[in-house]
């Protein structure tokens, strides 16, 4: 699916750099950037989502003895 992206006038002159000197396009390298960061984009933004919930009451949460108990790993 295409997208649009604007970039800052310095990151779309150090990406057509580096498209120019290696032979690739500046899409082969935007699209590696943003393989290699979707995981952690992910991680980050819905842990952030979750403590919201926790913090507003909508969730609770479960202290770690408690479930090592629960599972029988209780020392």
């Amino acid at each position: 699916m295409p997208i649009s992206l604007r970039l800052p006038p310095e990151v779309e002159e150090r990406l057509s750099s580096l498209a120019s000197k290696t032979g690739r396009t500046k899409t082969f390298y935007a699209t590696q950037a943003i393989c290699e960061q979707l995981d952690d984009l992910e991680d980050l933004y819905l842990a952030r989502k979750e403590i919201k919930k926790v913090k507003t009451g909508k969730t609770s949460t479960t202290s770690l003895s408690d479930l090592m108990k629960e599972y029988g790993l209780a020392r």
